[in-house]
């Protein structure tokens, strides 16, 4: 689907890859409503996007909250006059503790929003998806959605539960017009632990992340929004979630020790 005249609802777009996913889709002709729980974020992004912020809505939004994002294609389509698709970036890492260090409440935070927003999004926006003669859906998982990473359990399982949620929706409508694209992120340079409210700044700069390779937020927007328009099954956005991809089918075992070497130094 190419993105040009459509209107896209692009959820997470204050911050990170979402802001760039907004920004991409804006350059490309496409009018965007951008949702975040950060308003301050949101209103950033709408200066980023300079001349083109007139194609341009935010939406200040908990995706968690069922009864919000119901009211939220309503919203799209009073502003832009149609909804054409969406790309559900918003999620939430864990604390970097093990699940029996995690209290329940740090637990049910991230299934709300790393599980519970996807689920809510479709059901409000595939009804009138459905209607376009055509749409598309891209929800981003993430390389722990395959790839186990100690600490990050729960967050894992969450986006393992997305990915599954994804691509069974894609075997739903096959043969439809509504595309349907699985994102995996590996390591991507975002504020996610920050904006997550698990660390202050001060700690994510003292985080030993240095011998971790990672992209940037605007080669992750790029690949998305390029996605959309290929109707691509699955987008891979670093060399770690290209190589982890192979290793855990092939290798699975080895690939969660080296994960693990990796990563220990993060786990409280």
């Amino acid at each position: 689907m190419k993105v040009s005249q459509k209107v896209i609802l692009v959820t997470g777009g204050g911050a990170g890859i979402g802001r760039e996913v907004v920004l991409e889709l804006l350059r490309r002709g496409a009018k965007v409503a951008a949702v975040d729980l950060n308003e301050k974020g949101l209103a950033e992004t709408a200066t980023l996007a300079g001349p083109t912020a007139n194609r341009l809505s935010t939406h200040v939004a908990n995706i968690a909250d069922r009864a919000t994002v119901q009211a939220l294609p309503a919203a799209v389509i009073m502003t832009h006059g149609q909804v054409d698709g969406y790309v559900n970036v918003a999620g939430i890492i864990q604390k970097f503790k093990r699940v029996n260090d995690l209290e329940f409440e740090d637990i049910e935070r991230v299934i709300d929003v790393n599980l519970w927003g996807p689920i809510n999004l479709l059901k409000a926006f595939l009804p009138e998806l459905l209607k376009r003669p055509e749409a598309h859906i891209a929800n981003v998982s993430s390389m722990g959605g395959y790839a186990p990473v100690p600490g990050q359990t729960i967050y894992g399982a969450t986006k393992a539960a997305v990915k599954l949620l994804t691509e069974g929706l894609h075997s739903e409508l096959m043969g439809t017009h509504v595309g349907v694209t699985t994102v995996f992120p590996g390591a991507v340079s975002t504020n996610i632990a920050q904006n997550s409210g698990i660390a202050t700044a001060a700690e994510m700069a003292a985080m030993d992340t240095g011998s971790i390779k990672m992209a940037s937020p605007v080669l992750a927007g790029k690949l998305i929004v390029d996605g959309i328009e290929k109707r691509a099954y699955h987008v891979f956005i670093g060399s770690d979630a290209k190589t982890m991809d192979v290793l855990t089918r092939l290798m699975p075992e080895r690939a969660a020790k080296l994960i693990f070497s990796q990563m220990k130094g993060l786990l409280k």
